[in-house]
């Protein structure tokens, strides 16, 4: 299974950006999709999760009410629509993947067990 996350970029606060995931070599109809990204120096922390039905949505408190996660199984591919950024929004995003999760674990990076490579997110002050 391969992942590759894309759509970053350099973006004034208050505007907006969506960052794509494209799964490939595995139907990716009922798999649960996760964001996390990574700041420099900071641990990598979780943004938004969606279960495979697109039913049910997890996200950070520091993004809510701002992004949106969704997906379109027919393409394979999951979206974050970030909208309002803000420079401490600023980071690498990575995607991920996981066939089968305990909702309650969706949260947490481990869970999950293919990644995509990152993408940047710069938000300007």
């Amino acid at each position: 299974v391969q992942l590759q996350a894309f759509g970053g970029g350099l973006v004034q606060a208050g505007g907006s950006l969506r960052l794509s995931c494209a799964v490939s070599g595995r139907t990716f109809g009922r798999w649960f999709t996760g964001w996390f990204r990574q700041a420099p120096g900071k641990e990598r922390e979780f943004v938004a999760s969606i279960k495979w039905n697109g039913g049910s949505t997890i996200y950070a408190d520091s993004v809510k009410g701002r992004f949106i996660i969704s997906r379109d199984n027919a393409k394979n591919t999951a979206y974050l629509q970030m909208n309002s950024l803000k420079p401490e929004d600023t980071a690498v995003y990575s995607c991920a993947a996981v066939s089968s999760l305990v909702q309650s674990t969706a949260a947490s990076a481990p869970a999950y067990n293919y990644w995509g490579q990152g993408t940047q997110v710069t938000v300007s002050s």
